[in-house]
């Protein structure tokens, strides 16, 4: 592998943490100083849908079209300084990405060793059900690192982990391999902060304001890795946002669950993990253990799940509530006929008494219908909504009309022997090579972590504390986000501070939550402790329904249920109120 690596230190930096992200982020990281290695991340489990529908139009397809479009200008960077490309962008068509890099590479006169990893593409084995339209697996980073060895400029994966592109670069150069578990598990916890990029420096961050971290164009994140596996998280000098033990603290909890972090290659001890100020802008992520992967390797599936449309009514003024069963009401008998085979209906009050201006005196019914037909949900309900205009409540009017019913998807996950997934390195000359590396011993019990018994804290004379009634906020930082039908909840102690920590673990039960969030009151609901972290990480299984691609809600990918949370008002002690509001 080429680079500027030095004093036994690999820079790997980050480009993109979604499709569709920054388009000159690859061109600001190749430009803003020094790196070894650049990993782009493209995919998620909407994507992998996306590009399905894309190669049910065009076998050729299946791939981030964008990368490519990036690549125009950024190849010729990317050589000139020596970095080379790993980015999972070539999606269900990792072998049409690369032969798209090498045509682009002749055009523009930019010679480049391209090699692709291959093998999680399972939709052929069959036997996944009705109407899937992708089928992969989660493969690890080995791919990536005989392609690294094999001396190429870009290696283009199919569905590897996020975090593979990152571990698998710091395994070709320091020559890891499968029983360098520590090592590994740091690569992979560094891989896991790049992968949703400026989510590390400040973006999406509770405390951005509290912390006055300027994230109007936050620069994008890079790790040096060391031989151990411990890094330092940081970012090109003179770009915006921040890297702080709080920002690292917020993308380590997201979308993840307790304290073992499986994987491909390893199982990462998130519980183990400690971080460190190393300086403005630097936090060092040392002392990972890791453990043998698990034996089975995770398959994300996708399919169609049918047509979906939805109607939003405003309702303006007084009278709300009987406004919306009016017109509950009469959209109901409208559908008797032909009801969709799944309807809902949300009511949120967003008005206000005596409101300023007609928006803030409006509260917003929301209709979605799902159903295997599109008519069903198409012109059915549109035109039963639009007929109501001029014979409903006062005020009546929709935020935009209704149109046909779109497609949506359904995620699922299921898993298969790690040993029957096949997983090729297709090298820069051509050269297929098998880096699966067989099974795995059989994974450890979980541990069992027992939930505390709350507790009040007292003063030194034993008086109950003072408390006061306010936000989580205060207190509190969180950072939520999907995995399939379910959503994490991470939750930390303002500036790691003990008190807070303390308190949090004894008063922030699954019970409580409970309260808190209604939506999860009869759900089922994980919660794990990372002591190390400061930090409690809540599993809510089901409450984002089939996955983001079926919109089964109104915050469909679950990202704002943290700040939900943070919103919600519980008596806290006054003593731990020490921030100004």
């Amino acid at each position: 592998m080429t680079g500027t690596a030095t004093g036994g230190v690999l820079r790997v930096g980050n480009a993109s943490g979604f499709y569709g992200d920054r388009f000159d982020a690859l061109r600001e990281m190749l430009t803003g100083g020094p790196l070894d290695v650049l990993t782009g991340d493209y995919l998620a489990e909407l994507t992998m849908l996306i590009l399905g529908r894309d190669r049910l139009k065009d076998p050729a397809r299946g791939y981030a079209k964008t990368f490519l479009r990036q690549l125009e200008e950024g190849l010729a960077l990317a050589r000139e300084r020596g970095v080379t490309l790993v980015t999972n962008a070539g999606g269900l068509n990792p072998a049409g990405l690369a032969d798209a890099v090498r045509e682009l590479s002749g055009r523009v006169g930019v010679p480049a060793r391209v090699a692709h990893v291959e093998g999680d593409d399972l939709l052929a084995r069959g036997g996944w059900g009705e109407g899937v339209l992708t089928a992969n697996a989660y493969l690890g980073g080995a791919g990536v690192a005989a392609c690294l060895r094999a001396g190429a400029d870009i290696v283009v994966t199919g569905r590897v982990t996020d975090a593979a592109l990152v571990s698998g670069a710091a395994a070709a150069h320091f020559g890891w391999g499968a029983g360098d578990l520590d090592a590994l598990a740091g690569a992979v916890v560094a891989g896991h902060v790049l992968e949703c990029g400026t989510q590390a420096t400040g973006g999406n961050y509770a405390f951005f304001a509290e912390e006055s971290i300027d994230v109007r164009h936050p620069g994008f994140p890079l790790a040096e890795i060391r031989s151990d596996g411990s890094s330092v998280i940081t970012k090109h000098p003179g770009t915006g946002g921040a890297v702080t033990v709080g920002t690292v603290t917020a993308q380590l909890l997201y979308e993840t669950a307790g304290a073992r972090y499986p994987g491909p290659d390893v199982t990462a001890r998130l519980d183990t993990v400690l971080l460190v100020r190393d300086g403005p802008d630097r936090v060092r992520v040392e002392g990972v253990r890791g453990e043998p992967r698990p034996e089975m390797l995770k398959v994300g599936l996708t399919r169609l799940g049918g047509f979906r449309n939805e109607v939003t009514f405003v309702l303006t003024g007084p009278r709300v509530e009987e406004k919306a069963a009016l017109v509950r009401e009469q959209m109901e008998a409208a559908l008797a006929k032909a009801r969709p085979e799944h309807v809902s209906w949300t009511l949120a009050r967003t008005d206000r008494e005596d409101p300023a201006t007609e928006e803030e005196g409006s509260a917003l019914l929301r209709l979605v219908a799902r159903d295997p037909d599109q008519e069903a949900v198409g012109r059915a309900l549109s035109g039963a909504a639009i007929e109501l205009a001029l014979a409903s409540y006062p005020g009546f009017h929709v935020t935009a009309p209704p149109g046909k019913g779109a497609p949506y998807g359904v995620f699922e996950a299921a898993f298969v022997p790690a040993a029957e997934v096949p997983h090729v390195a297709v090298l820069p000359d051509g050269t297929r090579t098998d880096v699966s590396w067989g099974a795995a011993p059989a994974p450890r019990e979980p541990d069992t972590v027992p939930e505390p018994v709350p507790r009040t804290r007292e003063r030194p004379d034993g008086d109950a504390p003072v408390t006061r009634r306010v936000p989580l906020g205060r207190v509190l930082g969180a950072r939520s986000g999907d995995k399939g039908g379910s959503a994490n909840i991470g939750v930390w102690a303002r500036d790691r501070d003990t008190d807070v920590w303390e308190w949090m673990e004894a008063e922030l039960t699954v019970g409580r939550l409970r309260t808190l969030l209604p939506e999860t009151a009869e759900l089922d609901v994980e919660r794990h402790v990372l002591p190390n972290l400061r930090a409690l990480n809540f599993v809510v299984g089901g409450i984002l329904g089939e996955g983001v691609a079926s919109q089964a809600r109104f915050d469909p990918q679950g990202k704002a249920l943290g700040e939900w949370l943070r919103s919600r008002h519980m008596d806290i002690p006054e003593e731990l109120l020490k921030w100004p509001r």
